[in-house]
């Protein structure tokens, strides 16, 4: 067995099992447990049979072979073999074999009467004439497809010693990627169209210029047509500029007028309501839903309390906990969208050979953090989005319209996943992460939450908060989330993440069809 382990395994505190619901008969090692140990639980004593990482699932009760285990309160699989009180629970004897659900609609409506309003409701941020705010003010360099991607970056480049003071502007960010050619027209052409399309048009962005090849399937007359509206457009391709070098002093020009066009723009009040949040999770643990996925959920819920927008997305890490989702949902229609959503992911994931099914969807970190399958992980992440109502579900990249708590369909992997919830309108994104994850956004800042103190602490230079200090009995939930929402509202008004500083970008779109 792997995981983190950094405690001296003699020094067992006098709690030392994390039970999550009166209804489970499996707890979570807070740290890691030796073979023998006798440890304290509930005023009796448990002999652990073998060595348990921290974060992994320690049996509580006698559960026979076919026996359901229960955690979070939920059905997260059956035992494959008997177990006994202080026995291991993972992948080599949970068999990933929950009962089938049972969906409610609009059972479970709450108006949050146990998360006040917080009485900081407004950040400095970039008013937008369409009633949206940013969090940042950037010009996009946005490149139209894999063939002009290089061109794009060099775009950027050209900026990396230019002092933008006085001008309103953050900088200049490169949005290359490896797509846009070897496509047929269609959804999957459409569905890029519309994510690069609310990249370029977004409360975080002042202005955008369009690069493209010039033959290439995705045509940059699409991002330019007069119709597009919002922040201003230029468009150029390297044939019809004269190559690499020219079409580079072509947009570097363009990006000076686009800057004069703009006009000086400056941070101003802005109401908690134009914060738009994405909620994200990578590499996650066994402490995940425990400490920073439910952190992040009361967070969110500040957020909505003011008037603000929640967005979990992942449609592959829902499935297991679905059903706790469409009892929130606020009429039968919304949730309905919301199976549907996953009915078609199911469907697509189906048109491959040996492509993996959902239960893979956990990697390799995952398990050695504890979670075995993807409805421990599920019953986990979406914790994220606290206990308000599900008021809209989005396809990919759609423009993000409702207040409120939102779902957005999109995949596990986190890149794409963030980048359609960025394009829906997402200025902030909150990223959990267990294992630790280190990832970021061209254009919207990603806050870092560590759901243990012994990754945030070695990790401290990408990690952004520290949700551990749940598991160690410093903090509660509801304390934890309100110091979230104290850091997000401080980093929408400028202050830059850890991952901003160090310059990560990972920017990957979704390609969901056939390369031709």
């Amino acid at each position: 067995m792997t995981g983190l382990v950094h405690l001296d395994p003699a020094a067992i505190p006098a709690n030392p099992l994390i039970r999550l619901n009166p209804a489970d008969n499996v707890a979570v090692a807070r740290v890691s447990l030796p073979a023998n140990a006798q440890v304290a639980f509930e005023g009796a004593s448990i002999r652990i049979s073998r060595a348990v990482a921290a974060g992994h699932k320690v049996a509580v009760a006698e559960i026979p072979a076919g026996g359901v285990v229960f955690k979070y309160g939920e059905d997260i699989g059956r035992a494959g073999a008997a177990l006994a009180p202080g026995d291991w629970v993972h992948t080599h004897n949970l068999l990933f074999d929950v009962g089938e659900r049972k969906y409610e609609f609009a059972t479970a409506l709450t108006d949050l009467p146990q998360t006040p309003v917080h009485p900081r409701s407004v950040f400095l941020g970039y008013p937008r004439a369409d009633g949206r705010a940013g969090t940042r003010n950037y010009v996009a360099i946005v490149g139209a497809s894999n063939c002009s991607a290089y061109a794009t970056q060099k775009i950027e480049d050209a900026f990396q010693h230019e002092s933008f003071d006085g001008s309103g502007i953050d900088g200049v960010i490169a949005l290359p990627h490896e797509d846009g050619c070897g496509k047929a027209e269609g959804a999957d052409a459409q569905l890029l169209r519309r994510t690069l399309d609310g990249l370029a048009d977004h409360p975080n962005v002042a202005a955008a210029v369009v690069v493209g090849l010039g033959c290439e399937v995705n045509q940059i007359g699409y991002y330019t047509r007069p119709e597009a509206g919002g922040a201003p457009r230029r468009g150029f391709t390297l044939q019809e500029s004269g190559g690499t070098r020219r079409v580079v002093a072509d947009s570097v020009k363009a990006v000076w007028e686009l800057i004069d066009e703009a006009g000086k723009t400056a941070r101003a009040p802005c109401p908690a309501s134009k914060l738009t949040v994405s909620l994200e999770c990578g590499g996650s643990d066994g402490f995940s839903g425990i400490t920073a996925n439910p952190g992040v959920g009361y967070c969110s819920d500040l957020i909505v309390k003011q008037g603000g927008t929640a967005c979990l997305g992942e449609t592959t890490e829902i499935w297991g906990a679905e059903h706790l989702l469409t009892r929130r949902a606020v009429n039968r229609q919304v949730g309905r969208r919301l199976l549907d959503m996953l009915d078609w992911y199911f469907d697509y994931v189906g048109r491959f050979r040996d492509a993996p099914t959902f239960n893979s969807n956990p990697s390799p970190g995952n398990r050695a953090g504890g979670i075995s399958n993807i409805a421990e992980k599920s019953l986990g992440a979406v914790a994220k989005g606290g206990a308000s109502n599900l008021t809209a579900v989005y396809d990919y990249a759609e423009r993000i319209a409702e207040p409120g708590f939102v779902f957005m369909n999109s995949p596990g992997y986190d890149p794409p996943s963030v980048a359609g919830m960025v394009a829906g309108g997402c200025n902030v994104c909150l990223f959990t992460t267990g294992r630790g994850s280190c990832f970021g956004f061209p254009t919207a800042p990603v806050i870092k939450v560590a759901s243990n103190t012994p990754m945030a602490s070695y990790m401290n230079e990408d990690m952004d908060i520290n949700a551990g200090t749940v598991a160690d009995g410093e903090e509660d939930i509801p304390s934890l989330g309100k110091r979230m929402y104290e850091f997000v509202l401080d980093v929408a008004s400028g202050k830059k993440t850890h991952s901003e500083r160090l310059g990560h970008r990972e920017f990957v779109t979704w390609r969901i069809g056939p390369t031709l």
